[in-house]
């Protein structure tokens, strides 16, 4: 009994040793599982940060990237209106281009107008020059005239003047004028004898100043006009000046040859002529009225050389 007793607490202890063994397996199996839970727990939560994080980069990166999108597509933007702005610059520059070409093309016409217009003024101013030339130089020639006119009608005064002789002397052409009554009688072509003292007084004295060398080279014509008043037939007092005039020009080649040389007396029949004019300068009196006494005379004067010319562009430069 004992010894069953025995053997059954013997059996007993080794129930007992097995479930306490059993009771450590487990405890063991407890204990690992806890440790493989608070691993597992500590690598879920490691993964949960790690993810995390990756995450957060994840967001971080694609907000960069974002931005760089935003920043690549203003780029894109801002070069597609800086294209625009060169499309319209590259119109803007072919239609400038376009009118620098026409005006290229414009400036090439006025410069060759300008060319042509040049050589035309050069040619003017050529022309211009040789025409000043010829205006100084007949300026000069007019000026001699002129200056020589006025010495000669200032001579004749002079001389007239130291012989004590009263005449007049036409300061514009230095014509001497004689009173036909006083040369011939009414009607009459000789010569009265008062009248061939008054031209053998005065004649001597206006031909020696015509015929001093600093004159004489200048001397064109010496001129003797006969002129009648308006009484009779126009043919009639024709030939009466003309044989008034002709009879004061032969008194006066036959005087020459007491005051002049024999050369000078060539020269004056050389520079001699003598007109009629009947009545066709007549001089009026204050009233507008015929002076017949006047008008009935004979005048000595005298033309210079290139007188006409003178007279032509005196005219032409006055207009």
């Amino acid at each position: 009994m004992r010894r069953k007793r025995e053997e059954e607490s013997s059996g007993l202890n080794v129930w007992r040793s097995y479930s306490d063994m059993m009771a450590g397996v487990l405890l063991l199996f407890v204990l690992i599982m806890c440790v493989s839970l608070f691993q597992a727990q500590v690598s879920y939560e490691d993964s949960i940060r790690e993810r995390d994080e990756k995450l957060f980069l994840q967001e971080e990166y694609t907000r960069q990237i974002v931005e760089q999108q935003n920043v690549v597509d203003d780029q894109k933007a801002q070069l597609s209106d800086q294209q625009d702005q060169i499309s319209s610059q590259d119109e803007l520059l072919i239609a400038q281009k376009k009118q620098l070409d026409e005006l290229a093309a414009q400036l090439a016409a006025q410069q060759q107008q300008l060319d042509e217009q040049s050589v035309t003024l050069a040619n003017q101013q050529t022309a211009l020059d040789e025409k000043t030339l010829q205006l100084t130089t007949q300026q000069q020639r007019i000026d001699n005239i002129i200056g020589v006119k006025a010495d000669v009608i200032e001579a004749l005064r002079q001389e007239f003047a130291d012989n004590s002789i009263n005449v007049v002397i036409d300061e514009t052409n230095g014509a001497l004028v004689l009173d036909s009554s006083v040369l011939f009688d009414y009607n009459a072509t000789e010569l009265t004898e008062e009248g061939r003292q008054v031209l053998g007084s005065v004649l001597p004295i206006y031909c020696s100043v015509l015929m001093q060398d600093e004159y004489f080279p200048y001397l064109a014509e010496i001129i003797i006009d006969g002129y009648t008043d308006s009484s009779g037939g126009y043919a009639y007092n024709l030939q009466l000046s003309q044989q008034r005039s002709l009879a004061v020009a032969d008194y006066l080649l036959n005087l020459s040859s007491g005051f002049l040389s024999e050369e000078n007396q060539a020269n004056l029949r050389e520079h001699l002529t003598v007109n009629g004019h009947s009545s066709s300068n007549l001089v009026l009196d204050a009233n507008g009225q015929e002076d017949a006494d006047a008008s009935r005379r004979v005048e000595v004067k005298f033309r210079l050389k290139d007188e006409e010319m003178i007279e032509e562009l005196r005219a032409l430069l006055d207009s």
